[in-house]
C-alpha cells in the first residue's frame, strides 16, 4: 500500500462514487484529504472518513472560491502536497452543443485545472515531493458517437499534463493523469436499478477484465502516484480502465474465424 503518512492533498469533484473511492484510497494511505465540490453530497465521502477528511464546497471555475480552498486547507493542515484534479462536467450534446456550452464544459474540465494548479503551486513546490494528478479518460482516445465536447477535453487534459509536467519538473513536482474505463457510477446504480452484474455484462465485451471498475480500484492508482513509490513516474497518461484501451474495435473475439462461418 502506499504511504502517503503526513501528507494533505486535495481532491476537486468529490460528490461521484469514483471519487469517493479516490478519497477513501488516499485516507488510507495517511493523507489528510480536503474534498472540493460544488456539490454537497462531496460532504458525505468527508464525513464518514473521520476528522482528517474535510469538505470544502467551492466552485472550481471561481478564482476567489478556488483561493479561499487553498488557504482553507493550508489553515487547517499546513500545507498541501496532492492535488487530485477530478472535477468534470459531462455538458456535451456532441454536434449539436452551442458554443457556450462548449466553453462552460472547457472551463470546468480544463481550465479550472490549470488554476487550481496555479492556486497551489507554491505550497506544492514548498512540499518537496509535490505531485498533481488529473483525471483524463478513456474518451481521451477514442470516438464515442453522440459526443464531443468531453472527449475533446478529456484529450486536452492528456496534452495538458505532459506540459505541466515538463514545467513544473524544476519546481520539485511530478504530474501525470489517470484514464478510468467505465467505473460504476450513480448512473449505472440507477439505470440497472442496482444491478452490478447486468452492468458487467454491458461492459464485459470492451474490458478485458470483464466487468466495470470500483473506484477504490482507480482510487489505488491515484494512491501509488500521489507516493513516494512513483517517484521516477511524471509527464505520462495511466489507464486504469481494464484493457479497454487496449483492446480494439476487434474485441477480445477471434476476427478471422467469423470470415470462414
Amino acid at each position: 500500500m502506499a504511504d502517503l503518512s503526513g501528507r494533505t492533498a486535495i481532491v476537486t469533484g468529490g460528490a461521484t462514487l469514483l471519487a469517493h473511492g479516490v478519497i477513501g484510497a488516499l485516507a488510507d494511505a495517511g493523507a489528510r484529504v480536503v474534498v472540493a465540490d460544488i456539490d454537497d453530497l462531496g460532504g458525505e465521502a468527508a464525513e464518514s472518513l473521520g476528522t482528517e477528511v474535510v469538505y470544502v464546497r467551492t466552485d472550481i471555475t471561481d478564482d476567489a472560491a478556488v483561493a479561499a480552498l487553498v488557504d482553507e486547507t493550508v489553515g487547517r493542515f499546513g500545507g498541501v502536497d496532492i492535488v487530485v484534479n477530478l472535477a468534470a462536467t459531462y455538458l456535451d450534446e456532441g454536434f449539436a452543443t452551442s458554443r457556450a456550452d462548449w466553453l462552460t464544459a472547457l472551463d470546468v474540465n480544463v481550465v479550472s485545472m490549470v488554476e487550481v494548479v496555479r492556486a497551489t503551486h507554491k505550497h506544492l513546490q514548498a512540499s518537496g515531493r509535490g505531485v498533481v494528478i488529473n483525471f483524463t479518460s478513456i474518451s481521451s482516445k477514442v470516438a464515442q458517437t453522440g459526443r464531443w465536447v468531453y472527449p475533446a477535453s478529456k484529450a486536452a487534459i492528456v496534452s495538458l499534463t505532459r506540459s505541466m509536467a515538463t514545467d513544473l519538473a524544476p519546481d520539485g513536482i511530478r504530474v501525470n493523469s489517470v484514464s478510468p474505463g467505465w467505473t460504476w457510477s450513480k448512473i449505472m446504480d440507477d439505470l440497472t436499478g442496482g444491478n452490478r452484474a447486468k452492468t458487467d455484462a454491458v461492459a464485459a465485451p470492451f474490458h478485458l477484465t470483464g466487468r466495470v471498475a470500483d473506484g477504490r480500484e482507480i482510487g489505488e492508482v491515484v494512491a501509488f502516484l500521489a507516493s513516494d513509490a512513483a517517484s521516477i513516474v511524471t509527464g505520462a497518461d495511466w489507464a486504469a480502465d481494464g484493457g479497454y484501451s487496449a483492446l480494439g474495435p476487434e474485441q477480445a473475439v477471434p476476427a478471422i474465424p467469423q470470415l470462414m462461418d
